[in-house]
């Protein structure tokens, strides 16, 4: 074995000179030999050049696919995040608008609830008070509202209660910041009125229905629906020619009145102090509440 591998290595060493003494003047030779070959017959050059691209291609082509792809996936992330953002920018612009459309819905409608009591102007000497019916205190032996206004706001007993189509009552309570309208439905409700041309008197009484009905009208009086009905100024409660109502029925079970009033839409309420001295403030409240006469 030690003889074998002796000779090998002896054989070796002899190449191994030779190699590395004529390498470079081989490599020196081959670069020689392509330019020459390069100059000599281009078509074949480039026709191996093509032909190496060509096998070459298909191995770029794979190797490149990975990077386009992640390249347009990152393309598509950063899209995703500017198209998250700028939703949420409209979903909260979205809001806003919505909340502004809301708040001017509702300053519309309290708009065209204050415009409705300007159809009843009252004397612009008069003091009044216009005030948000905030409660709605109807049962079955009441008739009346919760107001938004008090004696912090010069709300009186005895004044009263108006909206642009009539008479809705009078005030019956006050506290500081609130105040209690009797409805002309209520039972407790007793206004002298006239009725028709001929302006015959008589009294609205209030029974918790949506029509109140007439009493101590004269047997020879003519009464016909559609007649109208305004305050008399008797008792001192109520100014006369305060519109109320017109005549809705006439028969045996009695004569009935629809109010002006649209009941289920009263929103605000002028409380009008008529400076009258009524009863309601000749008593401190010992009297019957609505007792007009």
């Amino acid at each position: 074995m030690n003889r074998r591998a002796g000779s090998v290595m002896r054989l070796a060493t002899p190449v191994k000179a030779w190699t590395q003494r004529f390498a470079l003047l081989f490599l020196a030779g081959v670069a020689v030999a392509l330019m020459l070959l390069d100059k000599a017959d281009s078509v074949v050059v480039e026709r191996a050049r093509s032909a190496v691209a060509d096998a070459v291609a298909p191995i770029l082509d794979a190797a490149s696919r990975p990077v386009a792809t992640f390249n347009e996936m990152v393309e598509q992330g950063g899209q995703l995040v500017s198209v998250a953002a700028e939703n949420a920018e409209l979903r909260e612009q979205n809001e806003r608008l919505r909340h502004w459309e809301t708040v001017a819905r509702r300053l519309e409608a309290e708009n065209e609830a204050l415009r409705s009591t300007l159809k009843l102007v009252p004397d612009p000497t008069l003091h009044y008070v216009t005030a948000r019916v905030i409660a709605d205190q109807g049962g079955a032996f009441v008739r009346s509202v919760l107001l938004s206004a008090g004696a912090r706001e010069g709300v009186e007993r005895g004044q009263a209660a108006l909206t642009g189509d009539g008479l809705a009552g009078r005030v019956a309570e006050v506290g500081n910041g609130t105040s209690r309208v009797l409805l002309l439905t209520d039972m407790n409700s007793r206004i002298p009125i006239l009725v028709g041309d001929a302006q015959d008197r008589a009294m609205l009484v209030g029974d918790n229905t949506a029509e109140p009905h007439l009493q101590y009208l004269e047997p020879r009086v003519e009464v016909k629906p559609g007649d109208r009905v305004m305050t008399s100024g008797h008792g001192g409660v109520f100014p006369p020619g305060l519109p109320v109502g017109r005549v809705t029925s006439v028969d045996e079970e009695g004569i009935r009145v629809r109010p002006f009033v649209d009941w289920g839409h009263m929103q605000y309420l002028r409380l009008v102090d008529f400076e009258l001295p009524g009863i309601l403030r000749s008593f401190d409240g010992s009297e019957s509440p609505g007792n007009g006469r």
